[in-house]
């Protein structure tokens, strides 16, 4: 018998309900949506960059970068390890991706080497070079590409901590081959500092200055092992050329132990500065340095140059510092987002950059409108030609299921896609499949002379295993689009997925209590033929 209960009746009231007041704000302008109580729902769809238009950057990590910094880092683990065992050494330096150094002293060779494995680990490749006192430190072709595909996976996450920092909506952010990142950024259509944020590395490093050399004596050759010369950050002296100075290579923190950073200013010199917070570690570490080297200058460094250099006046000991650089309030608080998203650990360079207009995207929304409303057309004129009155319940349903896709969309925040309104479309006709095994099972049924009710009743439950089946199946392949296809595809995917839920919920729910509504208004005698046939 034919019976729907009372709570079932109230989750589809309910359900319908609810789908239209998520599906209506999409009919409204946004301005009008922000005068409304923040209880009414107000989400619209997000459009994607090909509806929407926007920017679209193909970045590429300089990995040759990473490999660099590992060999110079190298360098330093070699002088440390060389010191600590008290053995001199000569022609310490990069040479051909490996290190070399020589030993001076025969004797000290199988110390030297067993100092070296001692300090650098089992990833470092040591070999003995044409000298017999002379070591050749290499990695080896799997650790430098463990190298390389750590820093393309690091830069796509700070690429999107950047980018959520700046309050971007549905950005697509992928890999692109072995080195390069696709960045689309819908809605995006002035990308000068979204190429500005992305294009700066952000190594944020802390030295002291080196008080005993100078950049003259670093002219003559008479510079000390462990320091350099870096140039300050737009300053220059009387001759036109920038202002250097020499700091110690030893770096005391780095941005890796920033807790947080934010541009604010100054109440004592009314300028912007960037004030930053350092972990526990950091702190500890930063305190101690502090205390140890008051009156001493201190080194700020950000992508290689000198921001600033203060005198240590007290000990700081509470791990919060603040970096001064005659910021413009942009300039500090684009600096202080860089810092909290973290460093790239290697330069990206900006290899493509495109704008979608709008116009284009208005000509797909368009587009898609059309072929909707065709689809839509079509399958409503069949239905109801087919299957008379249960067609129209089925139009009803397939209406309802447009309404819950759309308020789907905006409840999840999903990204609308040109493939995506593909989907739809594709929804419209498969929203009506399981009305059609339904109904042509009522048929059968009919024809064997059942009654109204017991045909009903059959056709709805023999074909909810088959209903179920196909969607599964559906369903599954949708899903794996989902997780393994790029941005196209996974909005493709999500409108698809999103049509199959809802249209199982308007076939089987939906037009069932209709369909039963109409029995039990006693319209039909119980042995007449329902459908046509």
């Amino acid at each position: 018998m034919v019976y729907v209960s009372r709570w079932t009746i109230g989750i589809v009231v309910l359900v319908v309900l609810l789908g239209i007041a998520y599906a209506a704000p999409n009919l409204v302008a946004e301005k009008q949506l922000k005068d409304l109580p923040s209880w009414i729902p107000s989400s619209h769809v997000n459009l994607g960059l090909d509806l929407q238009g926007g920017s679209h950057l193909l970045l590429e990590v300089e990995t040759d970068e990473v490999v660099e910094d590992k060999l110079n880092g190298l360098v330093e683990g070699v002088r440390t390890a060389l010191r600590e065992a008290r053995i001199h050494y000569r022609g310490l330096g990069v040479e051909k991706k490996a290190v070399t150094v020589r030993i001076l002293k025969q004797d000290k060779v199988a110390q030297a080497e067993e100092a070296l494995e001692d300090q650098l680990g089992r990833n470092v490749n040591i070999a003995e070079g044409d000298e017999a006192a002379t070591f050749r430190l290499y990695y080896s072709e799997d650790t430098l590409r463990e190298f390389r595909t750590k820093a393309v996976k690091q830069s796509i996450e700070i690429v999107r901590r950047r980018i959520d920092e700046l309050g971007m909506r549905e950005p697509n952010i992928q890999r692109q081959g072995d080195k390069r990142i696709v960045v689309e950024l819908p809605g995006v259509d002035e990308p000068g500092r979204i190429k500005e944020i992305l294009g700066r590395t952000a190594q944020l490093t802390l030295h002291l200055v080196d008080e005993d050399a100078s950049v003259a004596d670093a002219r003559k050759g008479r510079l000390p092992p462990g320091s350099k010369v870096v140039p300050y950050a737009e300053r220059t002296g009387p001759d036109g050329e920038p202002l250097r100075d020499v700091i110690r290579k030893r770096v005391i923190i780095s941005g890796e132990q920033l807790e947080g950073a934010n541009g604010t200013m100054d109440q004592q010199s009314g300028g912007w500065i960037v004030g930053f917070n350092l972990n526990t570690r950091g702190a500890e570490k930063f305190g101690k340095v502090t205390q140890d080297n008051v009156g001493r200058r201190l080194a700020i460094v950000l992508d290689g140059e000198i921001v600033s250099a203060p005198v240590i006046r007290q000990p700081i000991l509470g791990g919060r510092g603040q970096i001064s650089g005659d910021f413009s309030p942009a300039e500090a608080k684009n600096l202080a987002l860089l810092l909290r998203a973290g460093a790239l650990p290697a330069p990206l360079r900006i290899m493509q950059e495109r704008t979608v207009g709008p116009g284009l995207g208005q000509d797909s929304i368009e587009a898609g409108k059309a072929a909707s409303i065709i689809g839509l057309v079509l399958v409503i004129i069949f239905m109801l030609l087919t299957y008379g009155l249960f067609g129209l319940f089925a139009n009803v349903g397939l209406l309802l299921n447009i309404v819950f896709i759309l308020a789907g969309l905006s409840i999840l925040q999903a990204t609308l896609t040109l493939p995506g309104i593909a989907g739809i479309v594709l929804t419209i006709g498969m929203a009506v499949d399981a009305n059609v095994l339904i109904f042509e099972r009522i048929k059968e049924e009919n024809r064997r002379g059942r009654s109204v009710i017991s045909a009903v009743d059959t056709g709805y439950r023999e074909a909810f295993r088959t209903i179920v089946d196909a969607n599964v199946t559906t369903f599954i392949a949708a899903l794996l689009l989902f997780i393994f296809g790029s941005g196209p595809v996974r909005g493709f995917a999500v409108t698809l997925s999103i049509g199959l839920v809802t249209s199982m919920f308007t076939a089987i729910l939906v037009t069932r209590l209709m369909v039963v509504a109409w029995l039990r208004g006693g319209r039909k005698p119980l042995t007449s033929k329902i459908l046509p046939i």
